[in-house]
């Protein structure tokens, strides 16, 4: 019987690692955010008063085991001067499918079995009207998933303006799992959202999983600057319950120095440091490999299937 994986987060991050995990004979459950409201997906929750469908998208594409051409139709963004300029046709068919069945669950099951997806993916809630909030340090309070990101400032507290109803089948899924995977991704907007969920804490600290955090290659700008791998994991564990993380996956890539400069400059980003003593004394497993490529967009990236086979090996131990 396969192992139960269940993958909290959204964004780019989770879509890269679920495209190589699904390779595994794992039975992966993917739980995405869906308080994004930027660009296309901001544009349709406003008019379509719907939740974001952005994260859900990318997900279900890199999930897919249809052709190529059709994964690069569903991320096609129109170029145009007409109200569709920027929207993901993605986008527009989950779009479509909310209209037609009036469920988010049951919109991404039907896209599912449309693009041939063999896993699960389950949007966290099905409110509309979720806003995420957050509180710099500074007292400021910045309201919505963009307006935080943009902000580039540090936060001491991350919430919700509404209570979401979380969907019961992530808190099903996630008190059944052998391990749960806080995926890459921005702290604040794609793990964190997770976790200020109690029903997602009660149902973490219920199962019998192991909590697995797959630690950024570089800092946010404000929200993680000079953060090394512990800093990474004291914050999230500032939002578990008892259950805290108890393994962390890390790159220990050599960055090429030109590279470095580039996302020092045009991202104020820098690669985030190991510090291994401090994970030894905080109890958390290390489990670091050179996992870092260079992207066909210049990009560094985690390398999906090399990442997977970490997560897959640390799985078959028993």
């Amino acid at each position: 019987m396969h192992k139960k994986v269940v993958v909290l987060g959204g964004g780019t991050g989770i879509s890269f690692l679920l495209k190589g995990l699904k390779d595994f004979p794992l039975e992966i459950t993917a739980i995405i955010t869906v308080a994004d409201n930027g660009k296309s997906t901001g544009v349709l929750r406003k008019e379509f008063n719907i939740p974001a469908v952005g994260d859900i998208r990318k997900v279900i594409t890199n999930l897919s085991s249809i052709d190529p051409e059709i994964k690069t139709m569903m991320e096609y963004r129109f170029n145009t001067s007409s109200d569709l300029n920027g929207h993901a046709l993605g986008n527009l068919i989950l779009t479509a499918m909310l209209e037609i069945t009036g469920s988010l669950k049951d919109s991404i099951a039907a896209l599912s079995k449309l693009l041939d997806v063999k896993h699960k993916v389950l949007p966290i809630t099905e409110d509309c009207k979720l806003t995420l909030m957050g509180e710099t340090t500074d007292g400021e309070i910045i309201e919505g998933e963009s307006e935080i990101t943009s902000s580039h400032q540090e936060f001491k507290r991350i919430f919700y303006k509404e209570n979401p109803i979380v969907t019961q089948e992530a808190v099903d899924a996630i008190i059944d799992a052998d391990l749960v995977i806080l995926s890459m991704g921005s702290l604040v907007t794609s793990i964190i959202p997770h976790l200020i969920c109690p029903e997602i804490i009660d149902a973490i600290d219920k199962s019998k999983a192991s909590v697995m955090y797959l630690c950024n290659a570089m800092t946010q700008p404000g929200e993680t600057d000079h953060f090394g791998v512990s800093d990474h994991v004291r914050m999230l564990n500032n939002y578990l319950g008892k259950k805290k993380i108890g393994i962390v996956v890390a790159s220990n890539s050599k960055i090429d120095e030109a590279m470095a400069k580039k996302y020092e400059t045009k991202e104020q980003k820098d690669p985030v440091f190991i510090d291994r003593k401090e994970l030894s004394e905080m109890h958390v497993e290390l489990i670091e490999d050179d996992l870092l490529i260079v992207a066909e967009d210049g990009t560094l990236k985690h390398n999906s299937l090399k990442l997977s086979s970490l997560i897959f090996a640390y799985l078959m131990r028993d």
